[in-house]
């Protein structure tokens, strides 16, 4: 598949979706796809708690589409270790979309970033995942990953490899009311944002951090594309 097919393919999947976005049912049609958003972004957290020497308790999925990542100990960095797995969350999706288009150069890495991403859900629900939805969506969309890699021919491997990363990469603008929102309600409890946690740790408002969050996550995939088309 040559670069201007892939533009083409990757041109089609994002407008297919702002447009299903659009529709009154849009919200319905793409849940399974907020969903993996949400599983990006507290795998974010709880990946990078991992790495910063942390412990990764749990990773709770809703049926709202919100998610939750329990993670504890002494992190490397201290203080702006615990902001770098705030942080971590809303980087999370983006930085998954970026790797997706990255992937769809050609077929034999799209196939391989399918297994990959199968895999990792596998890890993530043994590990992880507890809550009885979570199980359940992760299963269904795991076997459809393992599913599309093994059976699927050539131009479904990049074709799925695309829309998934475009779609993480969007999921970006539907987070920004999240970014610029210090304390949030879910499931009957009040949390602080992920804003607001680097925010009381590093000083700045939260507003400022939200601004940088912003600028990154819109970065991340607009470098992958120019990667991926140079």
């Amino acid at each position: 598949m040559n670069k201007q097919t892939r533009a083409w393919g990757l041109g089609l999947s994002a407008m297919i979706t702002i447009i299903v976005w659009q529709l009154p049912l849009g919200a319905y049609i793409l849940y399974p796809l907020t969903i993996l958003a949400t599983w990006f972004h507290e795998m974010g957290h709880g990946l990078c708690a991992l790495m910063l020497g942390g412990s990764f308790h749990r990773l709770d999925l809703f049926s709202t589409g919100a998610g939750l990542a329990a993670y504890s100990g002494d992190l490397f960095l201290g203080q702006f270790g615990r902001a770098l797995v705030a942080a971590a969350g809303p980087i999370g999706p983006a930085l998954a979309g970026s790797l997706l288009i990255l992937a769809s150069i050609n077929q034999r890495m799209a196939r391989r970033a399918l297994y990959i991403l199968a895999l990792v859900m596998i890890i993530s629900l043994i590990l992880w995942i507890r809550t009885g939805f979570g199980v359940l969506m992760i299963t269904a969309m795991s076997g459809g990953l393992f599913w599309a890699a093994s059976k699927g021919s050539a131009s479904l491997h990049i074709w799925t490899v695309q829309f998934l990363g475009v779609n993480a990469s969007i999921s970006v603008f539907l987070q920004l009311d999240y970014l610029f929102t210090h304390r949030v309600l879910m499931n009957g409890r009040e949390f602080t944002s992920d804003t607001g946690q680097i925010a009381n740790v590093l000083l700045m408002p939260y507003w400022f951090w939200a601004i940088l969050l912003a600028i990154l996550t819109l970065l991340l995939p607009f470098i992958s594309l120019r990667r991926a088309f140079r």
